[in-house]
């Protein structure tokens, strides 16, 4: 049955392989399950109705891209995405989490759309390359800053942001950003060593570490403050009760508490980001595994986009953020995983993980920070990709604004604007006015308006 179904043979590989893949894919990217309710609880969610949501969303998403498309990758609540809709959206625009969700789910239901037309070429054509890259870039330094606010070690100042005071109040906030440090180095060391599940295993660790630092006495909880016990409440439970407080609440809405502008830039940033992260996270691990065709084609995408854009919709139904394929999937194909039977090794184990909800969401903010800093390092790679020679500003320099803003506007959404505005601009400027696809200048149009009238 496994034969026929994921065409073992045929890709050379065996169940033993892919069952082994599929475990090592896992590994590499279950510290989402400690993450995403972290991130998305600060938008007001149940941060265990956000883990069960997401391993839910993990499975579905994933057992669809193993019997559609029959291709090795894994799904989960996409990083950049979560924190967009927290703190871009939720925190920034003053929308509650029940219509960024609806926001999500419709971005699902476009991009269904997209994958069963040819319309998701076209958009990915349109945007220039540097714009592109530069998104994947300054998300990494987003997500890489809410990392450090989380460990405490960036604080507010006179100077707006500064490094926190590790003496000061050393038993709580010092130990802890002292604690985050140490866990980054951890997990960097890991991963040069290329071990697997290395970022779960620097969260494991930091957290272990914190629990020392309590039973000794170095880090003394004080709940007043915000810092409680960092031993977990429990380990394993039956009850999944609280997916009743994020299932379903994306229909649950209020459309008077935003203008419709706004509204359909929210649903284009999540599905500008989910559409390039999807296609370039399937090239990138498609070309590390050989899956592409002469032509540079991947012959499953069809399906396999589909299969991330149904999975997005279900999860904004069930309570989490945008699901699309991880990048961390290129850690099972390394393993020798080639079809669909890895993926569902790993849909398996991300619905087994429903039964730990109270260990994952006992893990304290300090000791996911690293995973959220190391992924920012491991997005900011495709700076390499940016040209910026004499030649090629006209293009480098959108990115540069894009990257610049991510961070420092605390908002991925005022990126892309700037770095399209600041491309059409520059090339028109320069001459180069012919570079520039009419879908650019609306998209440019649509955001100028936006500043004007918002």
């Amino acid at each position: 049955m496994l034969e026929k179904l994921f065409k073992l043979k045929e890709n050379n590989t065996t169940v033993k392989t892919e069952i082994a893949a599929g475990i090592t894919t896992f590994m590499t990217m279950a510290y989402i399950l400690a993450v995403n309710p972290s991130i998305l609880s600060e938008a007001g969610m149940n941060a265990n109705a956000v883990l069960i949501a997401t391993c839910l969303a993990s499975f579905i998403g994933t057992m669809l891209m193993a019997l559609l498309a029959n291709l090795p990758f894994a799904l989960s609540a996409g990083m950049g995405l979560n924190a967009y809709l927290t703190y871009t959206v939720v925190l920034g625009m003053g929308v509650s989490w029940q219509l960024a969700l609806f926001a999500v789910f419709i971005e699902g239901i476009i991009f269904i759309f997209m994958s069963l037309t040819n319309m998701r070429e076209a958009i990915f054509n349109a945007i220039p390359l540097t714009i592109k890259q530069g998104v994947s870039v300054g998300i990494g330094l987003f997500i890489a800053f809410i990392g450090l606010q989380n460990a405490g070690l960036v604080v507010d100042s006179s100077t707006l942001v500064t490094i926190v005071s590790f003496t000061e109040n050393f038993s709580t906030a010092g130990i802890c950003a002292l604690l985050a440090v140490v866990g980054v180095l951890i997990t960097a060391i890991l991963y040069i060593r290329k071990v697997n599940g290395s970022i779960l295993i620097g969260i494991v660790v930091t957290w272990a570490l914190g629990m020392l630092c309590q039973t000794f006495g170095i880090y003394v909880p004080n709940p007043e403050l915000g810092y409680y016990s960092l031993f977990p409440a429990g380990i394993i439970s039956m009850d999944f009760s609280a997916l009743g407080e994020t299932f379903g609440q994306c229909f649950k809405i209020n459309f008077g508490e935003i203008n419709i502008f706004n509204f359909i830039v929210i649903i284009f940033s999540f599905l500008f980001v989910d559409l390039f992260d999807t296609l370039g996270t399937l090239i990138g691990v498609s070309t590390k595994a050989k899956m592409l065709d002469e032509e540079g084609k991947l012959p499953g995408i069809k399906p396999a986009l589909l299969s991330d854009a149904i999975a997005t919709s279900l999860g904004a139904v069930l309570g989490t953020s945008t699901v699309t394929t991880f990048v961390e999937s290129s850690a099972g194909v390394v393993a020798g995983g080639k079809t669909g039977l890895t993926a569902v090794t790993t849909g398996v184990l991300f619905l087994l993980a429903t039964l730990f909800s109270p260990l994952f969401t006992s893990i304290p903010s300090f000791a996911t920070a690293p995973a959220l800093i190391f992924v920012g390092f491991l997005m900011f790679e495709s700076v390499v990709e940016i040209k910026f020679s004499s030649e090629n500003l006209s293009e480098a320099i959108p990115a540069y604004l894009c990257i610049l803003a991510m961070p420092l506007f605390y908002s991925i959404s005022e990126g892309i604007c700037l770095g399209i505005i600041s491309y059409v601009v520059l090339q028109v400027g320069s001459k180069n006015a012919k570079k520039v696809t009419p879908l650019i200048y609306v998209l440019a149009l649509l955001f100028v308006l936006k500043y004007i009238f918002l």
